[in-house]
């Protein structure tokens, strides 16, 4: 059995957007009847049913085949069901299957998978936990009657503190939602072929890739700055109220453009994981097996995220009020200027609620990614028939050709 699923060699399909064909059943080859029209051998008479429906007799038309309780028979211009060796079907999977694909895979693997990823939350909100009580700057008091140059000093002011305090806290999630993502993508992979993972086999196919998927989101996130650099740039130069009209259309011409690379680059990570590109080959691998269905893989990451969103705020609120009665903060400290003293006890509920958030939820937005690389590849280039003789199904060996 061929181990490789054909993530590294992309299989060839006749042209973009078309699938595989499908099999037919092929002619008898005894020597019978061919397919659609009558045996030789025919039932003895006297052994069929007498009809059931009312009126039904000499003269009158019997029930078409299929319909009314006439007899059955196959369907030749049917698909056949699809194989599924895993948590996915291998065809072009729907939006609800990619979803529940990637719940599935977790719950399969949840050892691996979610387990990890607690690991890596705990440790990661431990260091956000200590770096808000001791090293973190305090936020600075702002004045609301201030005006002119002291109202814009005490807003550029807050602003930095803000920036300072997030800084550190964003760097240690993306570090940990990519090494989640990295674990995720090997379970993911092998979820689709049937087959069991261990931690120690899907970090040790993981390991080598840690360090450029780290450049490619580097990489993304300079493009993004730059982006928005050169868009909001302009109208920063020229001040004034030209100036900030210029500022406003910019920044609204940036979003467009970071919206778009940001969605034609999401597949970017399973392509560098799975197929061993680099980092820039990635990138260009991702938009080409997005052209096309932009708009599709848009649709797909905006329900995922909204999906992340309404998860988060619902089991951030519960914590988020213990967290508030256990630290005997007032809820008026949270609308002043200077924001309310925490202390550990509120630091370590909302800590415990972060943890339970990114254990769910990163795991579950990494696989939704992979799936989704999986599925173009079969769209565009019948990557199923590669999986499905990498699974070793009937009928998919190496010396079967390739429809």
């Amino acid at each position: 059995m061929n181990d490789s699923p054909g993530w590294a060699t992309p299989g060839s399909a006749p042209s973009d957007g078309q699938e595989a064909a499908i099999p037919r059943p092929s002619a008898p080859q005894d020597g019978g009847a061919p397919t659609g029209q009558w045996s030789s051998e025919q039932p003895p008479p006297g052994q069929w049913s007498p009809p059931s429906n009312p009126g039904s007799g000499p003269g009158n038309r019997p029930p078409a085949p299929g319909w009314g309780g006439g007899p059955q028979r196959p369907d030749w211009g049917m698909k056949p069901p699809a194989a599924k060796p895993g948590v996915i079907p291998l065809r072009p999977l729907g939006l609800g299957e990619i979803l529940d694909g990637s719940v599935s895979a977790l719950r399969t693997h949840w050892r691996t998978a979610l387990g990890f990823s607690l690991a890596v939350s705990v440790v990661v909100q431990i260091a956000v936990t200590l770096m808000q009580r001791y090293l973190l700057p305090k936020p600075t008091t702002v004045d609301p009657n201030a005006n002119g140059t002291e109202a814009l000093r005490q807003a550029s002011e807050s602003a930095r503190t803000t920036l300072l305090s997030l800084a550190p806290a964003s760097l240690l999630t993306m570090i940990a939602t990519l090494f989640t993502a990295s674990i995720v993508t090997v379970v993911i992979s092998r979820s689709v072929l049937g087959r069991p993972v261990t931690l120690s086999d899907a970090w040790a196919e993981a390991r080598p890739r840690i360090l450029p998927l780290i450049g490619l989101t580097l990489l993304v996130a300079l493009i993004t700055a730059t982006v928005m650099t050169v868009g909001v740039g302009p109208g920063l130069l020229v001040g004034a109220e030209a100036g900030a009209a210029l500022a406003l259309l910019g920044f609204t011409a940036a979003c467009v453009v970071i919206l778009w690379l940001q969605v034609s680059f999401a597949l970017a990570a399973p392509a560098l994981m799975l197929e061993r590109q680099s980092i820039l080959a990635a990138l260009r691998r991702s938009a080409k097996l997005v052209r096309g269905a932009w708009w599709r893989t848009f649709g797909i990451l905006a329900l995922t995220y909204l999906i992340v969103f309404l998860v988060s705020f619902l089991v951030s609120i519960p914590f988020g009020v213990v967290a508030v009665i256990a630290d005997g903060t007032d809820i008026s400290e949270f609308f002043e200027s200077g924001g309310p003293s925490l202390g550990w006890p509120f630091l370590i509920i909302t800590g415990i609620g972060e943890v339970v958030v990114s254990t769910l939820l990163y795991p579950f937005v990494a696989g939704v990614m992979a799936l989704l690389y999986v599925d173009q590849r079969i769209r565009r280039e019948a990557l199923d028939l590669d999986l499905a003789r990498a699974a070793g199904l009937p009928g998919h060996d190496a010396d079967t050709p390739r429809s």
